[in-house]
């Protein structure tokens, strides 16, 4: 069953200062593919969202169709800070816009597309610091920690950029570069020459759940150097495209059923693994996913017995890594 595009993270963070220049780039959003041949399509809906309560024309920020680059049309000045902030004199704002995704050309004012991501932008009442004044971290990385989400058996693609579009556009006399720390033979690729980090290949849940990755930035201005690190991590969504298995392939039981037994005592247990799930909340999801039933025509049996089914959360270790799966039992 093919789902479309999607993004690769729920939302994105970001600063934007006082005065600073009209079509300066904020951030770089990606998108991953279903199939081959979809070509990916970003879009801003016209109204913002100040503060979580109010709506407001967006007049400032667009984005690039094509490419996902997120910047400032029109350079934000006291006055729109006033609109923005409700004119409460506060020092920071904060205002959400929606980035939808489709695999065809938007027109002008559509926003029905269910696939979107929520940008969360920090309006600050101040010019933007100077570059010299920045920690290594500032400089390197935004506030929003590195965790992806790539779902399993789907093409492989680019889905993050490590350079700050912002930084890069205002601090162009800093040497700021970046690595991608990973074990030898994981999936994933960085482009040294645009600072994009891509997946090479599809991935399997059922072989590994989590990749956790270092991205390692050096900042050099003349003789001073400074590094940081942080954690990059990627999770793989899971499809459902493995059946449930029998452990040791036992597939009967015999039960043997004297007198006098109690009610609910147990006579027989099957036991179901399902490396492709995990146990879903609210429970009743995953009670009804695999259900246990006695088939039988006569009455009495039907009133007599009663199959009960638990089940919990287990890790299998394929390949050394670990893998969540759900155990059920009948």
């Amino acid at each position: 069953v093919a789902f479309g595009l999607y993004f690769p993270r729920k939302d994105y963070l970001e600063n934007v200062y006082i005065d600073e220049p009209a079509g300066i780039p904020l951030l770089h959003i990606h998108a991953l593919k279903d199939s081959h041949e979809e070509v990916a399509h970003f879009h801003l809906c016209q109204n913002l969202i100040i503060s979580r309560t109010r709506s407001h024309e967006n007049n400032w920020f667009q984005i690039e169709e094509k490419t996902g680059l997120l910047y400032l049309s029109k350079s934000l000045d006291r006055e729109d800070f006033n609109v923005q902030s409700v004119g409460n004199g506060m020092t920071l704002s904060k205002v959400i816009l929606y980035v939808f995704l489709s695999s065809h050309p938007f027109q002008e004012k559509e926003c029905d597309s269910s696939t979107h991501t929520t940008v969360s932008l920090s309006l600050i009442n101040a010019t933007a610091p100077a570059c010299s004044t920045l920690t290594a971290r500032q400089l390197c990385f935004t506030e929003m920690d590195l965790s992806f989400h790539i779902k399993e058996n789907k093409p492989p693609g680019t889905f993050h950029q490590l350079q700050l579009p912002s930084v890069h556009h205002l601090c162009q006399n800093l040497s700021i570069s970046y690595k991608l720390l990973a074990a030898e033979g994981l999936p994933f690729q960085y482009n040294e020459s645009t600072t994009s980090v891509g997946v090479t290949q599809r991935l399997d849940r059922e072989e590994r759940e989590r990749y956790e990755l270092i991205a390692k930035c050096t900042v050099r201005e003349g003789f001073r150097e400074m590094q940081v690190e942080v954690p990059f991590l990627v999770n793989v969504l899971d499809e459902d495209d493995s059946p449930p298995f029998l452990p040791n392939g036992i597939d009967t039981i015999d039960a043997v059923v004297e007198f006098n037994r109690k009610e609910g005592t147990v006579l027989a247990a099957l036991t179901v693994y399902d490396a492709d799930t995990t146990p879903i909340y609210p429970l009743e999801s995953s009670r009804k996913k695999y259900t246990g039933t006695i088939v039988t025509d006569d009455p009495w049996i039907s009133e007599t017995f009663r199959v009960e089914h638990i089940f919990d959360e287990i890790h299998f270790s394929p390949n050394g890594s670990r893998v969540r799966g759900t155990r059920h039992e009948y």
